[in-house]
């Protein structure tokens, strides 16, 4: 296996790497909030820079969609060999509770072996790794294969803006394989390469009752509090068993074969290190299922927020005019993102008493995606990952959900290989979020080798 140029040119730059990526998450990302646009389309302009400076790329642009940019950028110099298009996000997710962070989450912060950032892990860490795997190959002899970016900035607000940009720019994203580095490994210790992703519904439900907030002592008693309503509603969409009871929401759910459950057996795992790397007192899921088919093969409904009334600090007597639940579904096969709205408002239909009126708001959606773990570019990526740990990866159905996978495959035909690094406990989407240092290096180190693999066919 040649590597070692590009190898040695990684690991002696280190140094370098890690100042690089403290400069890209200290850029606050956050595409669904409005004030921070300016700041993503910095993100963007930064990643370009990245492209044409570092890695000598053509055709460099910041491609408008109808949001946030994508940053495209490639380099065509290897005839004969394959051409791999790298995916990522360079947008990131709010950061509240802010109070909950021990260091800002725009300030990179190294404790220990971790650097602790909003977005160090998901997923400005990931897509860094691969930019300098590239560049250790550029500055050590030349690529390997022909490389394509497409860097996008709405992963986190659910790529509204991805279908169309695909439609508009297919011939330009033409290649014979795709690497989505917004992935993620079981364990430091434990490669391993998602072969099923969940799909996504995403959902605001407001209930309202009074035409404004009223005095509770005056008009408690006599009015449908639509925070009671909400939280009633809520709470009915899953019953004893953990099931959810949406009307039709298990009707084409595949169930797990004898075959799929033993390949699920066969990765290891500890609910009692689960329990401790979330620190709640007790587990807690569908029934009849264990944890790694709950969260990676059984579909869910759960709570992303709540609003309703006063929530300041200190009291205030209110009965609130409305109430809002955030809820998302995570989807597996055959479930449909329009079937599950559809069976959202029955539900609501059914079960909202006429003492309020209701309302539900799409936002997102996104089908389920299957990955060929049969695949040469599968294959590459399996072998670059045992070079580098040291062991053979495991195959996982991871439970979130990616929707440029499932929309390159049914729009441009094109296979995915999900090969990141992002680790359980790195607090994705919450406080504290932090990339663990040594396994963004090794991951650097596993892409290099997948380039030089690929390459071989």
């Amino acid at each position: 296996m040649v590597t070692l140029p590009a190898l040695e040119f990684a690991k002696s730059n280190h140094e370098r790497y890690l100042s690089e990526l403290k400069e890209f998450l200290a850029i606050p990302t956050i595409s669904t909030l409005p004030e921070h646009r300016a700041d993503v389309q910095r993100g963007a302009e930064w990643l370009a820079r990245q492209l044409s400076t570092n890695l000598g790329m053509q055709s460099v642009e910041i491609m408008p969609t109808g949001g946030h940019p994508v940053v495209y950028g490639e380099w065509l110099g290897a005839p004969g060999k394959p051409t791999v298009m790298i995916y990522g996000h360079y947008d990131v997710q709010p950061v509240d509770p802010v109070d909950d962070w021990t260091s800002p989450p725009f300030e990179p912060t190294i404790r220990g072996e971790h650097l602790y950032a909003r977005g160090s892990s998901d997923m400005k860490g990931q897509a860094h790794a691969v930019l300098k795997a590239l560049e250790a190959w550029v500055k050590s002899g030349g690529m390997p294969v022909n490389v394509k970016m497409f860097l996008e900035g709405e992963e986190e607000i659910g790529s509204p803006n991805l279908p169309s940009f695909i439609d508009e720019h297919g011939k330009k994203l033409k290649c014979d394989v795709v690497l989505n580095t917004d992935s993620s490994i079981l364990r430091l210790d434990l490669p391993s390469l998602v072969i099923g992703l969940r799909g996504l519904a995403y959902f605001e439900i407001w209930i309202r009752g009074p035409k404004s907030d009223l005095h509770s002592g005056r008009f408690g008693g006599s009015l449908h509090n639509p925070a009671q309503v909400l939280c009633e509603l809520v709470a009915g969409m899953h019953d004893a068993d953990g099931h959810v009871t949406l009307p039709g929401f298990y009707d084409k759910v595949r169930p797990l074969s004898k075959e799929d459950r033993a390949e699920v057996a066969r990765i290891p795992y500890s609910d009692e290190a689960w329990r401790e790397m979330t620190g709640v007192p007790q587990l807690y899921g569908e029934r009849g299922f264990s944890t790694l088919e709950r969260i990676g093969a059984r579909p869910t409904l759960e709570v992303n927020g709540l609003y309703s009334g006063f929530i300041g600090e200190g009291s205030k007597t209110v009965l609130p005019a409305k109430a809002m639940a955030k809820i998302s579904m995570r989807l597996v096969p055959h479930q449909d993102p329009d079937e599950i709205e559809q069976q959202l408002r029955e539900y609501l239909r059914r079960k909202a008493p006429p003492t309020v009126t209701w309302e539900v708001k799409p936002f997102s959606g996104a089908p389920v995606a299957i990955v060929d773990r049969n695949t040469p570019a599968i294959r590459a990526a399996s072998a670059a990952l045992e070079a580098a740990f040291g062991l053979k990866p495991a195959f996982v159905l991871a439970g979130g959900s990616v929707p440029v996978v499932n929309l390159l495959k049914t729009k441009l035909g094109l296979d995915t290989v999900l090969m990141g690094f992002g680790l359980p406990d790195d607090h994705i989407h919450g406080p504290n979020e932090n990339l663990h240092l040594p396994t963004y290096y090794r991951g650097i180190e596993a892409y290099i080798r997948f380039f030089q693999l690929i390459s071989q066919g």
